[in-house]
């Protein structure tokens, strides 16, 4: 069943604007912060009403506090045991681990998802993110189970990044996997999200807010030069993913 109405991704996460042309689909975590880092500041407003961020931050922290008491029986309240092994596996195609700190599933994303999926339900007072995003799971293994004869969380790694290169530029994507460009955009924001407001994300990024510094002489002269460069060559901000536009 469709959602009611299209669920607008709350903010632009996407990966790479095109291609990479080597054809090499894997991207190294450091790329894929340069491309995000003027959004990570507004991972809140993930939620749609003034309130929800808030309420959000403290079921995230119940669920990190847990996890760091050795409590690691968390308690799935909308995933079943198949969906839950499909998410853990999507999240950390999305965040992989790498030398500085582990993937997605490390930082308990999974749980964090589940948790976001039921809130919103209880938040907006409908299913919409929820229906968007089991389709979007259902469709993850019915295209695996066409192209690979295997469910998503079962494919190969490559085979899994076959699928989601389909949906990861939009401007590419063809039409009738526009559905599922937006049900990627979601569940890329809610990995993000719960990443990078965990213990492990917060140190990967590394964030060094709320620390006095007497000396701050400006911006990196070496950042500044990289963004007056791109600038230059014609650089603009990606635009989310929606709808394909009418005829």
């Amino acid at each position: 069943m469709a959602p009611e109405k299209p669920i607008e991704p709350r903010h632009d996460l996407a990966a790479n604007p095109e291609p990479d042309p080597s054809g090499d689909s894997s991207v190294s975590r450091r790329s894929f912060l340069t491309t995000i880092s003027s959004t990570l500041g507004s991972a809140a407003v993930i939620a749609a009403t003034p309130g929800a961020a808030k309420s959000l931050t403290a079921r995230w922290e119940r669920i990190q506090a847990a996890k760091a008491a050795g409590d690691p029986a968390y308690v799935r309240k909308v995933l079943d045991e198949h969906q839950w092994r499909t998410v853990s596996v999507f999240c950390d195609l999305i965040i992989p681990a790498d030398e500085r700190s582990g993937s997605a599933t490390d930082s308990g994303a999974p749980a964090c998802i589940d948790d976001w999926i039921e809130f919103y339900e209880q938040q907006d007072g409908n299913d919409r993110v929820r229906t968007l995003i089991f389709a979007g799971l259902a469709w993850l293994d019915r295209e695996s189970q066409a192209l690979f004869q295997n469910d998503f969380a079962d494919a190969a790694p490559e085979q899994q990044k076959q699928i989601i290169d389909r949906l990861a530029w939009p401007a590419l994507a063809a039409r009738e996997d526009h559905p599922w460009v937006q049900f990627f955009d979601l569940f890329r924001d809610l990995t993000v999200a719960a990443f990078f407001s965990s213990k492990m994300g917060v140190a990967d990024l590394p964030y060094i807010g709320n620390t006095f510094n007497p000396n701050w002489s400006g911006c990196d002269p070496a950042v500044w030069a990289t963004i007056e460069q791109r600038l230059k060559s014609g650089f603009t901000p990606i635009k989310s993913a929606g709808p394909p536009p009418k005829a």
